[in-house]
């Protein structure tokens, strides 16, 4: 199959198992579209790691922008045109961290979540991906085969310190992507979560305990190490291809067999 006409589009793609799908993608030849949010003090460094992407041939395109605000989400997908011409979207991987790592309140955590804190946080890690999908089908942009994964993890049903709110963000992700699965395949999608093993990345950090949970995880899995970033390109360059078109509605754990223990 001619893929060289089809792009992926990352979103949250600068950091953790988002760039190690972009350098994937790109190192195979896709064509990649990037979106991401960063603070000013990092934008030297990501752009670094774009630019020694495309050195090495890869055909990548970088926003920095709000992909999480209606409006410019609009205005990215109207001006496709003038940036990819006619080709379309053949893969959109959702990589959005953003949420709150708080106690629940109580009598001990009075500062902890609120319902807003869950609204917001699942409108990030989850909602948004449906927003995107679907204005982009809207807009005739995704391809007749796309496919579109998102990255869970196995917080959605195991407890981990302060994760309520991003917990049942994943379980809400989970379940739409079952149910793109089955209502949007007369489209062409197949649609699957990715549920990578303990990985070493800054949005791990954040997590209280987080050293705790790296050196469990280590002992836990049966290859004694973590699950890396590149570990998990592969995957989503495996279900980007032709080959993989009849895989839809599931979790896939990327972990090395970490879960099974």
């Amino acid at each position: 199959m001619n893929i060289s006409n089809k792009y992926a589009l990352v979103i949250g793609g600068s950091k953790g198992l988002g760039l190690g799908t972009v350098r994937k993608l790109c190192q195979e030849g896709l064509p990649v579209l990037v979106l991401h949010r960063d603070l000013r003090k990092d934008l030297p460094q990501i752009e670094a790691e774009f630019e020694a992407i495309r050195r090495e041939g890869g055909n990548l395109l970088s926003f920095q922008m709000d992909a999480l605000k209606k409006e410019s989400r609009e205005d990215w997908i109207r001006r496709l045109p003038e940036r990819i011409g006619d080709s379309r979207i053949g893969m959109v991987v959702y990589s959005v961290a953003k949420g709150n790592l708080k106690p629940m309140q109580g009598r001990e955590s009075a500062l902890g979540l609120t319902s807003r804190d869950f609204l917001l946080t699942s409108e990030a890690m989850a909602f948004g991906l449906y927003d995107w999908v679907s204005d982009l089908m809207a807009a005739g942009r995704l391809d007749q085969d796309c496919r579109v994964l998102a990255f869970t993890s196995e917080g959605s049903r195991k407890i981990l310190p302060n994760y309520a709110a991003v917990a049942s963000a994943k379980a809400s992700l989970e379940a739409m992507i079952r149910h793109m699965a089955v209502e949007w395949a007369p489209m062409g999608i197949k649609a699957n979560c990715i549920q990578a093993g303990v990985t070493d990345t800054e949005s791990l950090r954040m997590i209280p305990g987080s050293e705790s949970i790296l050196e469990q995880s280590k002992e836990r899995n049966p290859h004694r190490r973590l699950t890396t970033a590149e570990d998990v390109g592969n995957a989503v360059y495996l279900l980007s291809r032709p080959e993989a078109a009849w895989i839809t509605g599931n979790i896939i754990r990327v972990d090395g067999g970490e879960a099974l223990r």
